[in-house]
């Protein structure tokens, strides 16, 4: 732990945090929504946590950094503290559920400035996190805080569990699977699109940012509000995830964090196979043509944008037949089918077909 800090020490700040994650917990165990699938021992305040795992499960465990600049932005209008924490758990959350695995316990690391410690910061990330979890039964066991020079960088870390043996991984699909993604595409990338259009985050020099994000420069509709809150605060598809592996319906899974085109690519590197995507079937965020996107820009960002972090799975036809159509209101849509093409992509739409390149965003990828 880094030492105390000015205006509120970070000590303070642990109980205060390990006092409200009690709270949380102790009210849940009223609760005949919740489960306990693992056995916390000792959660916040002492040097590690403690937990027993469940006989014949396998702990599922990700890691996702962002860096202030690089993956967010706290300027007036873009990004709220909260909205960070929000997203920070969301990220991770997306991760295990692409295992096939449920979640149970977060660790949240996050290093602030000092000016931004005093305003009230790591209060209203945490609100964000909790909320979140508390949403899906995860327990926040710990993590760390420390000052920055600058920047914020916050690492989370999320435990989960799956049924021995069971964790889905990108390298099961066949030739002959169906492909199929959860949700809508695109909406978060245009909602990045949004935020850069309208201005938002250019910081006049010598200004402070404030702990609560205020309205962009210019104003926005109601579809383009909607696009933005997909980029601040995305909803990890964990229902979804949990029903593919314990009903034994998906060969492989994966997020989509970087965009379909990369992240499809990136099972077909690790199955041994190819894809052929139908363009007319993908699932363009509706929010999309109400903001007066065009259909090829809507396309290409439902490719390439990423952000969204819906799942894409495969499954074969008996196993596609028995898919739901929607979990707790989020559709699945069969957007193509897995070839023996080995490494290749290829998107079809009028009336030919191309290769799909991966498009999406690579945080040391050539310019």
């Amino acid at each position: 732990m880094c030492d105390e800090l000015t205006g509120g020490g970070e000590f303070d700040f642990i109980e205060r945090l390990r006092r409200r994650e009690l709270a949380r917990v102790t009210k849940a165990k009223h609760s005949s929504l919740t489960t306990h699938h693992s056995s916390l021992i000792r959660g916040i305040g002492d040097d590690a946590a403690v937990f027993r795992q469940r006989a014949g499960f396998d702990t599922v465990i990700t890691a996702d950094m962002l860096v202030e600049g690089v993956d967010f932005r706290l300027e007036a209008g873009w990004s709220s503290p909260r909205d960070l924490g929000h997203k920070a758990l969301a990220v991770s959350l997306s991760d295990v559920a692409a295992m096939g695995a449920r979640a149970r316990f977060c660790l949240m690391s996050v290093g602030v400035p000092r000016a931004l410690w005093r305003g009230g910061f790591a209060d209203e990330f945490y609100r964000g996190v909790r909320a979140l979890a508390a949403r899906h039964d995860v327990r926040v066991i710990g993590g760390d805080t420390s000052r920055t020079p600058d920047a914020v960088v916050v690492d989370s870390i999320v435990l989960g569990e799956v049924r021995r043996g069971r964790a889905l991984t990108r390298g099961g699909a066949r030739p002959g699977d169906q492909i199929f993604v959860t949700g809508a595409l695109g909406g978060a990338a245009a909602g990045l699109k949004v935020l850069e259009r309208a201005g938002v985050g250019n910081r006049r020099p010598g200004s402070r940012r404030g702990v609560s994000a205020s309205a962009p420069t210019v104003s926005l509709t109601r579809a383009e509000r909607g696009l933005v809150r997909r980029q601040t605060r995305p909803l990890p598809r964990v229902e979804w995830g949990a029903l593919l592996c314990e009903r034994g319906l998906a060969s492989a899974l994966i997020d989509l964090s970087d965009g379909l085109s990369s992240d499809l690519a990136h099972v077909c590197r690790e199955s041994g196979v190819g894809a052929r995507v139908e363009a007319s079937l993908l699932p363009l965020d509706p929010l999309l043509a109400a903001s007066g996107v065009n259909a090829e820009e809507a396309l290409k960002l439902a490719l390439d944008g990423g952000e969204d972090f819906e799942l894409l799975f495969t499954a074969g036809p008996r196993k596609a037949s028995r898919l739901p159509r929607e979990v707790e209101g989020v559709p699945v849509t069969r957007v193509g089918e897995v070839t023996g093409e080995r490494g290749k992509v290829r998107l079809v739409g009028g009336g030919r077909a191309r290769l799909l390149r991966p498009g999406g965003f690579e945080h040391f990828g050539r310019a």
